[in-house]
């Protein structure tokens, strides 16, 4: 059998994992990425692009995505490929009064944290989008968040780590992560060959959890199926990324006053425009294992939403429809941590919707936690064993049905 060496395994070449390639190398280490697929092949490739703070928990979480948005941008500066980076920032509409009570609620507490959010009344909105619905009574702005194509990020990324001497190997999946007697980490086996490492990450989205499991842990990584619509390309009717305020009650499990139908497939407006001017439409949550076909009626309820809040869209053609698992934990916040169990492994998933926000973010924190350097954020928030009894139902081969909080 082949055998090569390398600093670093990473398992997963989408966003996260192309992202730690490039810190990793970038710092001087010998990185090896493995996907089972084709890089940007998975989860990075059926969602949007945002690079948000706008619906994030006020506090570590909202502080967090802050860091992840200079650290883009400072990408957007460094990397030879474009991928299509804008910071417009983005805005949250509220369809009724108890929802802008609860905005100035969110705006405050983001506010406390010093991240820069403000509240819009009707005139404010009405300025700017002429075509929303004429009842919407305000909204609320974060004017840092940006948006890029997942995929060319994913891509830039992957390429700058090469071109710093990491090697990338599609279409091989990892058969094990291998150990020594002590426990300790001494890299993968693969269809091809022996690569030996101290380390290794898994960065394998909705897969990480089996993967842990053939290691004996036990992750509480979920899929949560999401739909997205793509529009034909159309004059502008607006130049930055719309969301619901109820999209938040969906995403933390929250009660929303809307039709059950839309809670039950966690329908709430999403709308952001692409750089070619075609319009990304969403969103919908669902658990349904690793289905992912394309429903019908999820597809209808979305339109439906959007038309509601977008009068307008009811006359635009649609090209297509597809969808993404996300890799959803109890508390919305990803894994980023070293196992203490299996020393020389470190688990980089669980970032939900918002593995496009955090990849840079992520790339960064892993690399210096590798290298047991000071991190760019704190680690505890991200430990993986943070979960405690929600565990349980893992361990004895059951999905998670408790409560969703935020």
């Amino acid at each position: 059998m082949k055998h090569d060496a390398a600093d670093l395994v990473i398992v997963g070449g989408g966003i996260i994992g192309a992202a730690i390639a490039y810190y990793a190398a970038k710092s001087g280490l010998k990185v090896v990425l493995a996907e089972r697929g084709e890089i940007a092949g998975g989860t990075s490739s059926r969602c949007d692009g945002n690079i948000l703070a706008i619906d994030k928990e006020p506090g570590f979480d909202s502080r967090m995505s802050l860091v992840s948005q200079e650290l883009v941008a400072e990408l957007a500066r460094e990397l030879e490929d474009e991928f299509e980076y804008r910071a417009p920032g983005s805005i949250l509409v509220c369809e009724n009064e108890q929802e802008m009570q609860a905005a100035e609620q969110w705006v405050a507490r983001q506010q406390q944290e010093g991240l820069p959010f403000r509240m819009l009344d009707q005139q404010a909105l009405r300025k700017e989008w002429p075509h929303l619905a004429k009842d919407l009574p305000g909204g609320l702005e974060c004017a840092t968040d940006s948006t890029v194509n997942p995929v060319l990020m994913t891509y830039a990324l992957a390429n700058a780590a090469r071109r710093m001497g990491a090697r990338l190997l599609p279409r091989t999946p990892i058969r094990f992560v291998l150990k020594d007697e002590g426990g300790n980490v001494r890299g993968v086996e693969t269809p091809n060959g022996v690569i030996h490492a101290g380390t290794v990450v898994l960065a394998a989205g909705v897969w990480t959890r089996s993967i842990g499991h053939s290691l004996g842990l036990s992750l509480p990584i979920m899929p949560r199926k999401g739909h997205i619509l793509v529009s034909a390309r159309m004059p502008s009717i607006g130049k930055r990324k719309v969301m619901e305020f109820g999209y938040l009650m969906s995403k933390f499990g929250g009660q929303r006053s809307v039709d059950e139908v839309y809670e039950k497939y966690g329908v709430a407006l999403v709308f952001e425009p692409t750089a070619s001017q075609n319009i990304l439409i969403g969103s919908s949550r669902q658990f349904v294992g690793m289905d992912t076909g394309v429903d019908q009626q999820v597809i209808r309820l979305i339109a439906r939403r959007a038309i509601r809040f977008f009068p307008a869209l009811a006359n635009v053609p649609l090209l297509r429809a597809y969808t993404g698992l996300r890799p959803w934990t109890p508390d919305h916040l990803p894994i980023v941590s070293a196992v203490d169990e299996v020393p020389g492994l470190f688990i980089a998933s669980g970032h939900e919707g918002d593995g496009i926000s955090l990849a840079a973010v992520t790339g960064k924190l892993v690399s210096e936690m590798v290298r047991g350097e000071p991190t760019c954020i704190p680690v505890e928030p991200l430990r993986y064993d943070r979960f405690g009894e929600a565990l349980n139902g893992y361990e004895n081969g059951h999905e998670f049905h408790g409560e969703v909080t935020g």
